[in-house]
């Protein structure tokens, strides 16, 4: 697996692909889990297609165990077994589970066709620790051995950014961290080209981090006529 390290007011729009959350009316929004993010390309070849990010479902679980699989790189410390398609579903519950429960949004990346069909699965996004009136939260990917070097990853970090900053700012989001471990120059690359700007380097961490780590970090955008979020 290639990853890394691993409100409202009533009355007021919604941001698109959000609800709002049982309790205090209209104090926060939580995405739902039919959220779908695109990514167009003016033109599309083989090697870069448009793509579609969507939460799992259960019918994913064949092309998941299939690019688990098929990973000629050795997994990262902590990174789930996933051998089989039982194992892939299991997974594939865990992440619709965590999605219900507001702590984690998964999204599966598949090419998306020009008559609206999925195409093949090429890479997994993920938001962790996302709470509404948190200050930050972590990003994590990873893509499959056929979709490696033709830029699939940083289109769909890129996508789940903007996605992150435009539901999660408005109640507080100001950074997103992405980390990895210091001998995944993959990561490193994928950081730069979508601004993720080096922070630090983390120490071990073992048994699950036995190297050091790089934090990479994404800040929110200006507000509308010049505000700023409130930093970290």
């Amino acid at each position: 697996m290639t990853t890394s390290h691993t409100p409202g007011t009533p009355g007021t729009p919604r941001t698109p692909g959000t609800s709002r959350t049982p309790g205090t009316p209209g104090e926060t929004r939580t995405p739902c889990p039919t959220t779908v993010l695109r990514c167009p390309v003016a033109t599309v070849t083989a090697t870069t297609p448009a793509l579609l990010l969507r939460s799992w479902r259960e019918d994913d679980a064949a092309a998941l165990a299939e690019g688990h699989r098929n990973d000629p790189t050795e997994p990262p410390p902590g990174a789930p077994a996933i051998r089989n398609e039982t194992d892939g579903s299991r997974w594939i519950h865990l992440q619709q589970q965590a999605w219900t429960d507001g702590t984690r949004y998964a999204f599966a990346v598949r090419e998306a066709h020009h008559d609206g069909s999925e195409g093949p699965l090429l890479a997994h996004v993920v938001l962790k620790d996302a709470a509404p009136g948190s200050p930050s939260a972590e990003v994590g990917y990873w893509t499959a051995p056929q979709a490696r070097g033709r830029g699939i990853a940083p289109r769909a970090l890129e996508a789940l950014t903007t996605w992150a900053f435009s539901t999660f700012a408005p109640t507080g989001l100001t950074h997103l961290n992405l980390l990895h471990q210091v001998t995944n120059q993959a990561s490193c690359r994928v950081a730069q080209k979508t601004d993720y700007a080096y922070s630090h380097t983390l120490p071990p961490y073992p048994p699950m981090y036995p190297q050091e780590g790089h934090v990479h970090v994404a800040r929110a955008p200006a507000r509308p006529g010049g505000a700023q979020p409130r930093r970290a």
